[in-house]
């Protein structure tokens, strides 16, 4: 492989695109690792970015070659300190943003039986606990609730399903297809 010699002189800048990827085994940054520890969906994290969530996987990939202006949107769109972005994988998250990704999902999981709750006893119990949760930490107050798998349907969407009809001929056919 051969090198060119290069030569930084004034006016001379360097940029990295998020395209480019090393072809080194060593992680240059930990971005999905502490995305998923703070429990933020990719989608969310696109939302917080201003990005689509393609760009968002692009940039999550650990040979991302990212510009630091990238790495501090990404510090502020998940709260953390810079530094546990930029961290070797075998180290772990410093102690508070382990201890707010903790937080963070205990509050989803209140908000979630809040929210899930059928008995009066058990709503009022899961209000005072996201009241305790708050006022240990106030940002906790816009987390929202664990998501359910797939997205629910109303009863008037299960109507107009069950009024577009499917003729038999058109299902033996279907059949007869496969």
């Amino acid at each position: 492989m051969a090198t060119v010699p290069f030569k930084m002189t004034r006016g001379t800048f360097a940029f990295a695109s998020t395209g480019l990827h090393r072809q080194n085994d060593k992680p240059l940054h930990r971005i999905k690792e502490v995305r998923k520890e703070q429990g933020i969906s990719v989608r969310t994290a696109a939302r917080r970015l201003g990005i689509g969530t393609s760009q968002v996987r692009e940039e999550e990939r650990t040979d991302s070659d990212l510009l630091l202006s990238q790495v501090y949107r990404w510090q502020q769109a998940l709260d953390v300190p810079v530094a546990d972005l930029m961290e070797e994988p075998e180290n772990e998250l410093s102690s508070p943003v382990r201890e707010r990704a903790q937080m963070v999902r205990i509050m989803k999981t209140a908000k979630s039986i809040s929210e899930r709750a059928t008995e009066p006893n058990i709503r009022i119990l899961a209000q005072t606990l996201l009241n305790q949760l708050t006022q240990l930490m106030p940002e906790l107050a816009d987390v929202n609730s664990w998501n359910n798998v797939g997205q629910r349907r109303s009863l008037d969407e299960y109507g107009k399903i069950m009024e577009r009809s499917i003729s038999e001929d058109a299902v033996l056919r279907m059949i007869k297809d496969s």
